[in-house]
């Protein structure tokens, strides 16, 4: 297959960890991919496809302004469309995938494919309804705050009139599929996951008891409480040490975030009941490298059954038993020098991207 993929931005700091498995995987498999996304920071990772990078905004006030521009008229999407569109004139293809955590670039995936008559396949990362007051999206800075909703709202029609006429559907929960049924009868479920190269067991003998936590921390979870509490058990535990990880502390390469879970005795995932579907994939990462997880709060919904099914680890929202979860793996660091959690190898390996990928083929097999 010549497949055309259209993807947010491509290189760091979002790395786009899903697609470039799928990429790499393709071409292994005889498959010719053609990537077409944003330019934002220098791509340094290696690839055998070629990449078109399409540049968008000159400095950060040429950004400030074609963003509210494109609150209004839809700017950027246009733009992107119609620079690509000019670089694959000439090319042919059998079927166009999009990735996309939001609506970018869903509307130049949807005219490139009807202009060449082609398949359209979307796999949606994230849906703005998942979370409320379109938290999920980064527009943390003050001026931002009052226009979240009424971008909430615009991005919702844009994505729903793309989604609507696609040929078909991926997403990451079945909370997703059930929500994305009512735009489009084709909607299959393809988890996030862990990529078997980068996240696998090994033992790492560490002289400290690590809890760590890497990612983002928003605003719709409070780990406060959980975090007070570890920091409080340090004077019991003497070699337990809370480990952070975020944008704004001590951030972490995208390729040193398996050695760093390995080395770790737990993982925390945050999440929050108020999210729908949120299946992050810090656990999918941590699952491959077979390490210890504390859910909190629980979403008592599909990321706490999912951890149960697996037997991950604890997803509850008492810091008592909490306490006592991370007290048992610390006696076991202090027998082995590490920890492992005895996760259920069949249903791991259905979180793996090559299974995900060999999915995501078929599905193409079947456009």
């Amino acid at each position: 297959m010549k497949i055309l993929v259209l993807t947010d931005p491509y290189g760091p700091p979002s790395f786009a960890p899903r697609i470039r498995y799928f990429c790499d995987y393709w071409c292994k498999n005889g498959h010719d991919v053609y990537v077409i996304t944003e330019r934002f920071h220098p791509i340094a990772f290696p690839h055998t496809y070629p990449i078109k990078e399409i540049s968008l905004y000159r400095n950060r006030m040429d950004w400030f302004f074609k963003s509210v521009w494109s609150l209004l008229t839809d700017w950027k999407n246009r733009y992107f469309s119609r620079k690509a569109k000019k670089e694959v004139k000439d090319l042919s293809f059998d079927l166009v995938f999009c990735t996309t955590f939001s609506t970018f670039p869903l509307r130049a995936a949807l005219e490139i494919a009807r202009e060449k008559h082609l398949p359209l396949h979307v796999d949606i990362r994230d849906l703005d309804e998942q979370v409320p007051d379109a938290q999920y999206q980064h527009h943390r800075q003050w001026w931002a705050r009052p226009f979240r909703n009424l971008y909430k709202q615009i991005n919702i029609c844009r994505r729903n009139h793309v989604l609507r006429q696609a040929t078909s559907i991926t997403t990451i929960s079945p909370w997703h599929v059930d929500f994305l049924h009512a735009q489009n009868s084709n909607v299959y479920l393809l988890y996030n996951g862990f990529d078997p190269e980068q996240f696998y067991f090994a033992p790492v003998h560490n002289k400290e008891f690590l809890i760590s936590y890497i990612g983002t921390i928003y605003e719709f979870q409070h780990p406060e409480a959980l975090f007070s509490m570890i920091r409080q058990l340090q004077d019991e535990l003497p070699q337990l040490r809370l480990n952070l990880h975020t944008p704004d502390h001590h951030p972490i390469a995208i390729t040193a975030v398996g050695d760093e879970i390995r080395k770790s005795s737990i993982m925390i995932v945050l999440t929050s009941p108020t999210a729908n579907g949120m299946m992050t994939t810090k656990f999918f990462e941590a699952l491959g490298c077979e390490k210890p997880v504390i859910c909190y709060p629980s979403d008592h919904g599909l990321l706490a059954q999912t951890i149960e099914n697996v037997n991950a680890g604890i997803a509850t929202d008492e810091i008592e038993a909490i306490r006592t979860f991370i007290i048992d793996k610390y006696r076991e660091w202090e027998r082995n020098g590490y920890t492992r959690q005895p996760v259920k190898q069949e249903i791991k390996q259905r979180f793996s991207r090559q299974y995900q990928a060999e999915q995501m083929e078929k599905i193409f097999k079947q456009l």
